[in-house]
């Protein structure tokens, strides 16, 4: 036994040594280190490959490098709008974000860029519809000889899996309020109801318009030419250029000679150029201006990477709103969501910490891809709300119940039996569906909390309820849609928020300001214990064995069957993946 003791002291001992000289290296690394430089004539390299993250979810990354999220980007190339260094930018669309509010957040940056007059080339190899609309923004649109152009137009996608419950011997239990609160259908229906399809024809409808209408103006080309030219597609180098949706057909070595970029132009990693970026010099005297993310789906406690993906945790959003309260040196905030909400719970505890927040100084709300049904409730407390032409959102609508699994059990030979204390007791049992007295009481929790829902939004929008419970019935929007509706103020991305937010604080347009972000930068040490862990080998391995798409179903169908566990009411977005 002293023996074994002795073993597992020496095993400590060593994995202590091993943790602190970890340590010691990564904060000489961050210390010392002396970044690469800039070359004096240098091409400003964006590849774009899968979706950008709004915040960095792995500390480690964040320590050693600067990571690529989206307001990363965006600002390096606001950067190298007026680097004298930069004298272009080679944009290569490999796989574009898999929703719509980033791509426009990211086009409108490149638009801006453009503005300067230094070339903006793009390099296409294979291209669907979101990665040529980011390329269409660039002044030269090329396309590799065996390359395509695949732009075809939009489909949504939803999976119904009531089929599946039926053959496993399981029942969903579910209710809902709201007759475009869809969410449920993924696992109640075998296909889509008529409210389910009226609202997705109109969400891809409105999203294939957008995509139309910004090919047109960047192509100089009419609405209806486009729309014909998707017919025809997909299309080979030769179709594109002679339809005019290219501009050349060449490979990566022949493109300087005719794009301005010059012949043997210098190539300048993102990665490389974010260690560098000129920074506006601001003084420490500056005002400040907040930026608060809330990323992921909302549940309570301190949120993370968990079950259900991106998770963004009542305490510690909460936490965060409190300290910028606090602190007179912020003058504005902003929240950044990208978020299709969560729990109900969670959603009104965060939306009070905002209503305080919004009572002591000026609070702008930036939609990103998504700020849908809880993602919406935390979005309500904004003196403005600016989203994207495509951020889904909306979604004013609830949803509870249970998975019956009993039937599966009995298929496997297992059998449930139950001994009880209580008239509710056995509420929520996986035995047995709800009887009439159980549903009245869950359809009575949740009639309160959508009528509580509604007149919130009645209030924040200067609307009643009556009108807010017209568009809600838990029916997602476009952005544009949800303008036309009064659900938000604005079109635009984070830049045109912060400018708001400086506006409303008094600030003058052309001062400098500081803007801190909530969570902050991760330190060594955060890093350091999210090495080795358990939970981060399951999602790499994820990532490796599925795609992009694979995971984000994978996370739909997880969050309701994770969450309803607890038998919280659900204020979460009905899953649609437009491609």
């Amino acid at each position: 036994m002293a023996v074994r003791r002795g073993v597992w002291v020496v095993v400590f001992l060593l994995v202590s040594a091993v943790l602190v000289s970890a340590a010691l290296v990564a904060f000489s690394w961050v210390a010392f280190r002396r970044p690469p430089g800039v070359p004096d004539k240098g091409v400003l390299v964006l590849s774009v490959q899968g979706d950008l993250e709004e915040i960095s979810i792995n500390p480690f990354d964040s320590l050693f490098s600067e990571p690529v999220t989206v307001r990363s980007l965006t600002e390096a190339l606001r950067a190298a709008k007026t680097d004298p260094r930069i004298t272009g930018v080679l944009l290569k669309p490999v796989q574009a974000p898999a929703l719509w509010g980033k791509v426009q957040e990211l086009r409108e940056a490149l638009l801006d860029f453009k503005s300067s007059g230094k070339p903006l080339v793009a390099l296409l190899e294979f291209a669907g519809d979101r990665e040529y609309v980011l390329a269409s923004a660039a002044s030269r649109v090329v396309l590799v000889p065996p390359g395509q152009l695949n732009l075809t137009g939009l489909a949504s996608y939803q999976v119904f899996l009531r089929g599946t419950f039926d053959k496993i011997g399981a029942q969903p239990d579910l209710l809902h309020i709201g007759e475009y609160k869809t969410a449920v259908n993924t696992f109640t229906e075998t296909g889509f109801t008529p409210a389910h399809r009226e609202m997705t024809e109109s969400l891809n409808h409105d999203a294939f318009e957008q995509l139309i209408g910004a090919v047109a103006a960047s192509r100089k080309k009419s609405v209806e030419d486009v729309r014909g030219l998707i017919d025809q597609g997909p299309m080979l180098p030769d179709a594109a250029l002679r339809n005019g949706l290219v501009d050349d057909v060449a490979y990566f070595d022949e493109i300087g000679k005719t794009s301005g970029l010059g012949d043997r132009f210098t190539e300048l990693p993102l990665e490389q150029y974010l260690t560098v970026v000129p920074a506006t010099r601001v003084s420490l005297s500056a005002p400040r201006v907040a930026v608060i993310y809330a990323i992921g789906t909302i549940v309570s406690g301190n949120g993370g990477t968990g079950a259900t993906g991106t998770e963004v945790g009542s305490d510690k959003l909460t936490e965060y709103i409190r300290d910028v309260r606090n602190d007179d040196s912020i003058k504005a905030v902003v929240l950044r969501v990208d978020s299709p909400g969560g729990s109900t719970v969670a959603s009104d505890v965060i939306w009070r910490e905002l209503m305080l927040l919004r009572a002591r100084k000026p609070l702008v709300v930036s939609m990103s891809d998504l700020a849908a049904s809880g993602g919406y409730y935390i979005a309500m407390p904004g003196h403005v709300i600016v989203a994207q032409p495509g951020t889904l959102t909306g979604s004013i609508g609830i949803f509870s119940g249970k998975f019956v699994t009993g039937g599966t059990y009995n298929k496997l030979g297992m059998n449930i039996e139950a001994v009880s204390e209580g008239k509710y007791a056995e509420m929520y049992s996986p035995n047995r569906v709800f009887n009439d007295a159980e549903r009245a009481k869950i359809e009575e929790q949740m009639q309160a909390f959508y009528d509580q829902f509604v007149e919130k939004v009645a209030e924040s929008r200067s609307s009643t309820p009556e009108k807010i419970d017209a568009i809600a019935q838990g029916r997602v929007w476009t952005g544009r849609q949800a303008r036309e509706r009064g659900l938000v103020d604005e079109l635009g991305g984070l830049p045109r928020a912060l400018a708001i937010a400086q506006q409303r604080a008094g600030i003058g347009k052309d001062v400098a300001v500081q803007v801190v972000t909530y969570p902050p930068k991760p330190s060594v040490l955060d890093a350091l214990t999210s090495l080795g862990g358990a939970q981060g080998m399951r999602a790499s391995l994820a990532e490796a064995l599925l795609s992009q798409q694979d995971r984000e179903t994978l996370a739909a169908v997880r969050r309701p069957l994770h969450m309803l566990r607890r038998g919280e009411s659900l204020a979460l977005l009905p899953w649609v993946f437009a491609r």
